[in-house]
C-alpha cells in the first residue's frame, strides 16, 4: 500500500529520473516541461491523491499557456470523477495512454538472483545506448530516450549482453527513498531469455548496497508481456493514470519513459 507521503515521493523521484529541462511547483502540483516528446517530462502531476478542482486545472493550463507551452495533465484514474472528466472534456482535453504505477521491495528483486549479472555504469555507455536504437525500435524515439535518461544526476545505467552483444537495458534512479526503474528495453529477437530479469536484479543490488528498500516502475497498461514479468518480480499496482491532452482520442499521450 502507498501512503500520501509515498505518492509525493514517487512523483518527485520520477522527475528526478527523467530530469526535465524545467520544473515549476504550485500548491500540490509539479509542472515540468521538456522539449523532448516524453510524457512524464512534459505533464503536470498532482502530489496528492485528493479531489481535483476545476480552478486548479485552469490555473495549470494558464501557467503553460503563458509560457507558450502545451498543457498535458498526468492524472490518476481515481481522481477523475464525472465532474472532473466533464470539465476536462469541456476544456478540450481527452484521456490517452494508460499507465500503471507499480511498487515492490528491493529484496524481492534480489531473490530473482540471475546467474549472470547486468553490467552497471555510473555514466551512459555506448553498449547501453545502442539497444534503444536497435532493430525493432523506433530510432527517433530511442534517441530521445537516450538523451533524456542521460541527463539525470541520480541514474545508474544497466545493460545485459550475450556473446558480447548488448541486448537489454534499463536505468535505475535512487531518489526520495526509492529505486525507480525506467527505460526497460529488450531487443525483440532476444526476449524471453531472462535478460530483463538480469537488469532488474542488477539495479536492485545497486539499490540494496545504498540501503534503499523500495522500488517502483511505470508500465503501459496495454503491455501484458512486461506486466507479466513485473508480476513475477513481485510488483503490484498502486494506481493507474492517463495523460490528458488537447488532441483527438485516437492520438497518443506522449511516449512514457
Amino acid at each position: 500500500m502507498t501512503s500520501p507521503a509515498d505518492v509525493a515521493s514517487i512523483e518527485r523521484a520520477t522527475l528526478d529520473a527523467v530530469y526535465p529541462a524545467e520544473i515549476h511547483e504550485i500548491t500540490g502540483w509539479l509542472l515540468p516541461y521538456d522539449p523532448l516528446p516524453i510524457g512524464r517530462a512534459q505533464s503536470a502531476v498532482p502530489l496528492e491523491h485528493t479531489p481535483l478542482s476545476v480552478p486548479a486545472l485552469q490555473e495549470i493550463e494558464a501557467h503553460y499557456q503563458q509560457r507558450q507551452r502545451p498543457t498535458v495533465f498526468r492524472l490518476p484514474e481515481r481522481l477523475v470523477t464525472t465532474n472532473i472528466r466533464d470539465a476536462l472534456h469541456a476544456m478540450g482535453y481527452f484521456a490517452h495512454h494508460g499507465v500503471l504505477v507499480q511498487v515492490t521491495d528491493v529484496a524481492g528483486l534480489l531473490r530473482m538472483a540471475p546467474t549472470d549479472a547486468a553490467t552497471l555504469s555510473a555514466t551512459p555507455s555506448a553498449p547501453w545506448a545502442s539497444v534503444y536504437t536497435a532493430d525493432g525500435f523506433d530510432p527517433v524515439d530511442g534517441a530521445n530516450r537516450v538523451q533524456l535518461l542521460s541527463r539525470s544526476r541520480h541514474v545508474v545505467y544497466a545493460h545485459a549482453s550475450e556473446g558480447g552483444q548488448p541486448l537489454a537495458v534499463g536505468t535505475g534512479s535512487i531518489s526520495h527513498g526509492w529505486l525507480s526503474i525506467h527505460g526497460m528495453r529488450t531487443v525483440p529477437s532476444a526476449r524471453g531469455r531472462g535478460l530483463a530479469s538480469r537488469i532488474l536484479a542488477g539495479l536492485a543490488a545497486h539499490a540494496a548496497a545504498q540501503g534503499v528498500r523500495r522500488v517502483f516502475l511505470q508500465v503501459e497498461d496495454d503491455n501484458p508481456v512486461a506486466q507479466g514479468l513485473y508480476s513475477k518480480a513481485g510488483f503490484g499496482t498502486a494506481w493507474r493514470y492517463h495523460y490528458w491532452r488537447v488532441i483527438p482520442e485516437s492520438g497518443d499521450g506522449g511516449a512514457a519513459c
